[in-house]
């Protein structure tokens, strides 16, 4: 599986969701996370390591605290691939109005 379809697969989850639009409002740790969504800290943790291995997330230690933030290099590179499927989309769609245009003519 490519990282990109990893990212996707990971956030099929709705706690991973979550968890990744907690963490859209800024760097946070597994405490504070843990406030905002039905699961337990350990549970977290564990949701993070799926989201970092998906290359969606990365962490930093700032003190003696790990901080949990969105990595723009993994929505980046699921951005392209959405990016390349509507351009597909785009241009069948510009192939099938040429080839009716003909038609009509």
């Amino acid at each position: 599986m490519t990282n990109t379809e990893n990212a996707f697969t990971a956030l099929g989850d709705g706690t991973r969701r979550r968890i990744f639009e907690t963490l859209s409002r800024g760097p946070q740790a597994v405490v504070d996370i843990a406030d905002r969504v039905p699961v337990t800290r350990p549970a977290v943790s564990q949701h993070l390591k799926v989201l970092m291995e998906a290359g969606l997330v990365k962490v930093h230690q700032e003190g003696t605290r790990r901080l949990y933030e969105i990595d723009p290099r993994g929505v980046l590179a699921m951005r392209a691939y959405l990016d390349s499927m509507w351009d597909h989309a785009l241009h069948a769609f510009k192939k099938v109005a040429e080839e009716k245009g003909r038609r009509g003519r």
